[in-house]
């Protein structure tokens, strides 16, 4: 977690390339209660390329990654074992947030070392719901691991 000013933020990636998705989400996390800094990555290949610039020193850490699986150039299965296969970024959670219901994918997204997985809701208020559940979890239950810096 970030140090702003004495105030805490959280630093989250989320890698979505669906549009309406990410404004879903940046306002579903507006209307939380953690402050936050939310960094988009619209495909996979962006992703690789924020968390290769975290692994440098050129950006902030994610504190937590949501991660869409059907992504465009590289897809998020590759991005999350890319993650998880890394030293450096093994340690950050990915709850891998989509559309998918296939057994297949649930546990391959498992097998790869994703924390969580979950179906996306498609209407509004459950979004918001699960947003604010992957909110109250990460980041008010789970002790994660402090940042060196």
């Amino acid at each position: 977690m970030s140090d702003r000013n004495s105030v805490n933020y959280i630093e989250i990636l989320l890698v979505e390339d669906n549009p309406g998705d990410v404004l879903l989400t940046k306002r579903a996390l507006e209307f939380g209660k953690v402050l936050h800094n939310l960094h988009v990555a619209t495909d996979g290949e962006a992703a690789l390329a924020f968390l290769h610039d975290v692994e440098y020193g050129q950006a902030l850490r994610p504190d937590l990654i949501l991660l869409d699986l059907n992504l465009p150039k590289v897809d998020g299965r590759e991005v999350l074992k890319k993650i998880k296969s890394n030293e450096a970024l093994a340690s950050i959670p990915v709850v891998v947030l989509t559309t998918s219901k296939a057994d297949e994918d649930i546990l391959k997204t498992y097998e790869l070392h994703a924390n969580s997985f979950i179906t996306k809701p498609v209407d509004w208020p459950q979004f918001m719901k699960v947003i604010r559940q992957i909110e109250e979890y990460w980041f008010t239950v789970v002790k994660l691991p402090q940042q060196e810096g």
